[in-house]
């Protein structure tokens, strides 16, 4: 009976502190990054504006917001790549705008979705999804695209790239967030390509 008691007093304290770590993260996550712009491929005639809010943990979505705006950049756009804190501050009109959000609970990142439900520019404009994760990214992924529909935004395209399920299936033995960056930057180019055709 007391060893029963023993590994039910244990497993509630996993469990509890589960709960404490993950409500933690969920709140230190859920805090907009600070501001934060680049400029890439500047004096192009096509202009994107591309909105993330930087990951505490790792920042993989700021390199995959700067990959996707070099491949712009290589068929003549020019990209601003902002954080949301900067990206507010922001008020001028662009051909495209593309948001790069984190998966936290199953969901894209809070300050994307708070950004684009306070997006009035996005009726009738070209936008591209781009959503980030350790490899769960479906439903966020989902939502993150009914968001930009709603507002009336034309989701030209939509992607996911991870942190740990395998980005390129074949190739497993190279850096998953190198791989990721490739494809962004590709991604890009792909879709400079198909907005200028």
């Amino acid at each position: 009976m007391k060893r029963m008691k023993r590994a039910m007093t244990a497993i509630l304290v996993v469990l509890a502190m589960t709960i404490i770590i993950w409500v933690v993260l969920s709140v230190v996550v859920a805090k907009t990054g600070p501001e934060k712009i680049a400029t890439i491929g500047e004096n192009g005639d096509l202009k994107a504006l591309i909105v993330y809010d930087p990951d505490p943990i790792y920042n993989l979505d700021e390199k995959i917001s700067i990959a996707f705006a070099e491949g712009l950049g290589e068929n003549g756009w020019e990209s601003k790549v902002a954080t949301v804190a900067a990206a507010v501050k922001i008020k001028q009109s662009f051909d495209l705008y593309v948001f790069c959000a984190n998966t936290y609970n199953w969901a894209p990142d809070k300050a994307i979705r708070n950004y684009i439900n306070n997006n009035n520019d996005l009726e009738g404009k070209k936008v591209v999804a781009i959503t980030l994760g350790s490899g769960a990214t479906k439903r966020s992924q989902r939502l993150l695209e009914r968001l930009i529909t709603k507002k009336q935004g034309v989701l030209i395209d939509s992607r996911s790239f991870w942190l740990m399920k395998p980005n390129d299936e074949l190739e497993t033995k190279r850096s998953n967030r190198k791989i990721a960056l490739e494809m962004a930057n590709d991604f890009g180019k792909k879709t400079a390509e198909n907005i200028n055709n």
